[in-house]
């Protein structure tokens, strides 16, 4: 299978270097052009086969493909503690411009869990009407944070130190100290904008593909899930959501794959281009 591996030069601040892989369509013209944004810290390591998988399978139907390691990500340059989330917003955009200098397909952000609420901001960013693919999506970036800081927790409580833990590493944010958890290192700046950010409904997204994972037979959509459905085909956007069979391959303790969500998305965007 054929992709591109190249660094992108940013276009905003810090700077520095962007590392992406395109991936063209197989054959003739792109149907669609689709940019990754990968989920937060140690989930996009985790995530790496997946998204591979997932990036391959769309190039052999058509699409065209770009993922983007965001800054202090991956092989991008600058460190973990250099990220911000407007940073972040602003390489989603930057990658679509990209994508849009190759094909005039239409235009789909592809996110997974924290993912989905950057790809679901660079929309907000975008001048021309864009469509969403979320995996898993966080719906609130308060509540990943407060997940993430609960790693920090975990570790304090096997050395004895876990009193006060949560509101201490708040309390340093809001200070505007950079703090450590699992090894990454973040910014109040990073904190402050995961925190304010939410998946709330955007007029430039026409159309939401949203699937989640599940290993019961019986899974509906989770409550915060069905609410934010419910939320974007209020404002007026074409929403499809399903529950599919599969692991949390984001944070098991060896890379997993879910057959099922792939085979759900090649499905979803069948019916969404022939709509």
């Amino acid at each position: 299978m054929s992709f591109e591996a190249f660094f992108l030069p940013a276009d905003s601040a810090p700077g520095g270097q962007r590392f992406c892989l395109f991936h063209p369509p197989r054959h003739g013209a792109a149907r669609g052009a689709i940019v990754y944004v990968h989920p937060f810290a140690e989930e996009m390591n985790k995530s790496r086969r997946m998204a591979a998988l997932q990036s391959r399978a769309l190039a052999e139907a058509g699409y065209a493909v770009l993922q983007i390691d965001l800054l202090g990500c991956g092989d991008s340059s600058g460190d973990f503690g250099d990220a911000t989330w407007q940073a972040w917003v602003d390489d989603a955009v930057h990658a679509c411009r990209w994508l849009q200098t190759r094909t005039s397909a239409p235009l789909w952000l592809w996110g997974l869990r924290a993912g989905c609420l950057v790809a679901a901001d660079a929309a907000r960013h975008l001048n021309e009407p864009s469509q969403l693919l979320l995996w898993q999506p966080a719906t609130s970036g308060k509540l990943v944070l407060q997940q993430f800081l609960r790693l920090k927790v975990a570790a304090d409580m096997l050395a004895g130190q876990a009193k006060g833990a949560i509101q201490a590493l708040h309390a340093e944010l809001a200070a505007g100290q950079a703090i450590e958890v699992a090894g990454y290192t973040i910014s109040a700046e990073l904190a402050s904008g995961l925190e304010r950010a939410t998946l709330h409904p955007c007029d430039r997204v026409r159309r939401v593909e949203w699937i989640e994972l599940s290993t019961r037979a019986d899974a509906e959509l989770l409550p915060a899930s069905a609410s934010a459905v419910g939320q974007w085909q209020t404002a007026g956007s074409t929403v499809t959501s399903q529950v599919v069979g599969g692991t949390s391959f984001w944070q098991t303790s060896e890379i997993e794959e879910a057959p099922a969500l792939l085979a759900a998305t090649m499905a979803a965007l069948e019916e969404a281009v022939s709509a």
